[in-house]
């Protein structure tokens, strides 16, 4: 058991090392016994959060690149071709070995088995620790389900490297969103009345985190999996019960300087000298847009940018943005090589560059290069207003209140005359799903939407997947991890 211990020191340790985020253990962590003291959870904790972090780039591909958000002109090749055109079977397996997420449960694992038994001088802050990491575990394994499917379920941590204990069969799609139901339960249980935010940061799991997750969860429950309005009505109850949050005025929500408002309910945390987020590939290198204009004709030379032209919005996404009394016309700089005004945009004109992200493009150093490290939000409070309306929808409720709270803000001074107004069912399932595409875009939701909203909608959106690939819904497992576990299967239709 001491050798365990060690093992799971010198684990913690090592995340410790590799991201720090801005938070310290409170003294000095040495050994006696590991999950002794308050100061070894602390740091327990503090490893898990900047663990998680490290699953970033993985939610967002898993959210967003499959969807019709991307696929337009860039300026250097692209990447995920494969998942923008859907071109996934068994030999062309995007995610090997479940995304490597079962790295991050077991330290989960370790966690919630042993530190409900330490010693807090504050028990309230032993349970807002685990509050934290129950609601964090319903997240992974609710992505996992989403991902792909049916997937093994394990709630103990690894103890001993050993091949044939780790063997599970694929538990079915009800038992793993029990799993995900249950945590949420627990998270919920734990943080009780408690609805402050941990070091009074977003970047720390919350109580409003696990409701927005709640809310999440059973919306897929109740559309994908069939739970129908029981799931609805629970989906409703928490969204409503988030509190703490509000929207803020548009040009107080983006930018490393506002990363902190009060519309961030979970964000994952960013700094210099510490971990970089992922839209470097989302802007240019300068050299390449130096020559070229934005859609007003104004010159982009004096943008400073030292990133990689790597995802391109699609014509689609383009049009949909093209309303110049909404703010978020502003999502993107299109570039253009003959110094024209291109306002509206045109589909196809040979001048058309591609397109950069402007929602996390850092901060300029004081060496004059520009840094990455915005913090990138997984849930905000226009997600859970825009939920909410799909929850009343779903229920045969007017959703238009939070549609309208979402276009308001959006809009600003030209909203009269641009709100919703309730219409069928069918129709305000379409306005919902184009908001929250014009909302989210970056952010990882667009996929998720589209296979949430049910009724084929997926297919009908998206020109790469017909509804006779609709096993694609989900994701196959490698040759390799099915020779290795003789109790798995392949995921169905592949």
């Amino acid at each position: 058991m001491k050798k365990i211990k060690y093992i799971i020191l010198f684990l913690a340790v090592t995340l410790l090392g590799s991201c720090e985020l801005d938070m310290q253990p409170e003294s000095e962590l040495t050994y006696n016994g590991f999950w002794d003291t308050e100061e070894a959870a602390r740091a327990a904790h503090i490893g898990i959060v900047s663990k998680y972090r490290d699953y970033a780039y993985t939610l967002w591909r898993m959210g967003e690149i499959r969807s019709d958000v991307w696929g337009g002109n860039t300026i250097e090749s692209p990447s995920e071709v494969d998942l923008i055109n859907n071109n996934i079977s068994a030999t062309n397996v995007p995610f090997g070995n479940w995304a490597n997420f079962y790295g991050l449960i077991h330290y989960i694992n370790d966690f919630l088995k042993n530190a409900p038994n330490v010693a807090f001088k504050n028990e309230g802050d032993l349970n807002h620790l685990l509050g934290q990491v129950y609601g964090m575990r319903a997240h992974v394994y609710y992505t996992m389900l989403r991902a792909w499917g049916d997937v093994p379920i394990n709630t103990e941590p690894l103890l001993e490297v050993n091949l044939e204990t780790l063997k599970k069969p694929r538990s079915p799609k009800s038992e793993v969103m029990a799993q995900v139901k249950a945590d949420i339960a627990k998270s919920l249980e734990y943080f009780g009345t408690d609805n402050s935010m941990w070091n009074e940061k977003n970047v720390y799991w919350s109580k409003p985190a696990t409701l927005a997750l709640k809310g999440d969860a059973y919306l897929w429950s109740g559309k994908v999996l069939g739970g129908g309005n029981a799931d609805f009505t629970e989906a409703k109850t928490a969204l409503n019960d988030v509190s703490g949050h509000a929207l803020v005025p548009y040009n107080e929500l983006w930018g490393q300087g506002n990363e902190f408002n009060n519309e961030f309910i979970f964000a994952f945390d960013y700094q210099q000298d510490q971990a970089d987020n992922f839209y470097g590939s989302f802007t240019a290198r300068a050299v390449d847009i130096a020559p070229l204009s934005d859609a007003a004709g104004q010159p982009l030379g004096d943008l400073v940018v030292n990133g990689a032209s790597r995802f391109g919005p699609t014509d689609k996404t383009n049009i949909l943005l093209d309303d110049m009394d909404d703010q978020r016309s502003n999502t993107f700089i299109k570039m253009y090589t003959d110094g024209a005004v291109h306002i509206p945009f045109v589909p196809g004109e040979a001048s058309y560059s591609g397109a950069i992200l402007k929602k996390f493009l850092g901060i300029i150093g004081d060496d004059g290069s520009r840094f990455n490290h915005n913090n990138v939000p997984l849930y905000r409070y226009a997600d859970v207003l825009l939920m909410l309306a799909e929850a009343k929808n779903n229920l045969g409720e007017d959703p238009s209140a939070e549609i309208n709270e979402v276009r308001e803000r959006a809009y600003g001074d030209n909203f009269s005359g641009n709100e919703y107004v309730n219409a069928s069912q069918e129709e305000n399932t379409k306005a919902i799903l184009e908001e929250r595409y014009k909302e989210f875009i970056g952010e990882g939701k667009r996929w998720w939407d589209l296979v949430r909203a049910g009724d084929g909608i997926v297919f009908d959106e998206l020109d790469a997947l017909s509804g006779a690939e609709a096993y694609k819904i989900y994701y196959p497992i490698s040759e390799s991890m099915l020779a290795n576990d003789d109790q798995l299967v392949q995921t169905e239709g592949y």
